[in-house]
């Protein structure tokens, strides 16, 4: 069996030395809210009776906020229709 988004989600918490408060604010990046409580359940054992499983929409809102902690905001692309004024 391959690895879930749970286990994702934790490797990069460990890898990238992440805390809670640390994952709530990258999540905040995008726009994207998620509790401690939420963390904490989506971070217990499968036989724990509050686990909670860590779907699709938060891990990808989690990598896209982890992308612009690392990197920083994506720069402004220049507008392809804009006229050059000095093309004379």
């Amino acid at each position: 069996m391959g690895l879930t988004n749970n286990d994702i989600f934790k490797k990069l918490r460990v890898a990238h030395k992440l805390r809670d408060d640390d994952i709530v604010k990258i999540c905040t990046l995008v726009d994207f809210k998620v509790t401690k409580s939420e963390l904490g359940a989506m971070f217990r054992n499968e036989s724990h009776p509050k686990y909670m499983e860590c779907g699709d929409q938060v891990l990808r809102n989690f990598l896209n906020g982890l992308i612009i902690h690392l990197r920083g905001p994506m720069p402004e692309k220049k507008d392809k229709n804009t006229i050059h004024k000095n093309t004379k």
